[in-house]
């Protein structure tokens, strides 16, 4: 069975670039920077906006996290119903003291209380870890969650030791850990620090 193609964002031809991933089929980008610079343009008034309220907070608390790329996810439950799942991936870094790579994927994976799952990943572009965990939801989004969220999170030092890739799968769907592990694990497993997208000139032609 052959796959379908992945699409390339424009922005993975910006020379400002310094990581590459793919995402599979159900994720949609979600414009953070894009999306609070429209609300503050339509605060003085009741524009389109005005009934995105959660979304707004969730985008102001993710880039104050630091978050450079967003996703949301959507996926199809087989395990039950068959109802849809959502999902929500994030990209950012985490500046740190040289170390190599090894060292720092094992410190990150330095497992807090709440820790509920840990794994060491050698990935293609070099050593990782994987850690799930369990926290509230924040009040900020008004999302009623009783089993609380799940984040199964990534963190995948860069080339030159100083700085950690973080991505992270968040949602409300707990029963579905594995299911996110898996996920998450294969999405990592895409990340280069090396420009994977052969230019044109590259590109042998065809007969």
């Amino acid at each position: 069975m052959s796959g379908g193609g992945y699409l390339i964002d424009d922005s993975a031809r910006s020379p400002d670039t310094d990581v590459w991933f793919a995402m599979p089929p159900g994720f949609v980008p979600i414009p953070l920077q894009e999306l609070m610079t429209a609300a503050h343009e339509s605060a003085s008034t009741a524009g389109p906006l005005s009934g995105l309220g959660p979304v707004l907070r969730l985008a102001r608390l993710l880039l104050e996290a630091g978050v450079v790329h967003c996703c949301l996810g959507l996926h199809s439950d087989d395990q039950t119903d068959g109802g849809p799942l959502l999902s929500l991936f994030t990209l950012a870094w985490r500046p740190t003291e040289w170390a190599p790579r090894s060292v720092l994927a094992a410190r990150a994976a330095t497992a807090p209380e709440e820790t509920e799952h840990l794994e060491a990943l050698d990935l293609p572009c070099g050593p990782a870890s994987l850690v799930q965990t369990r926290a509230e939801v924040p009040v900020e989004l008004g999302l009623d969650a009783p089993s609380g969220l799940l984040q199964v999170t990534a963190h995948v030092p860069c080339l030159d030791g100083r700085r950690i890739a973080i991505l992270s799968l968040a949602t409300t769907a707990v029963e579905h850990a594995r299911h996110f592990r898996d996920l998450l694990r294969d999405i990592a497993a895409t990340v280069s620090f090396e420009d994977p997208i052969p230019s044109v000139s590259d590109v042998p032609d065809k007969d």
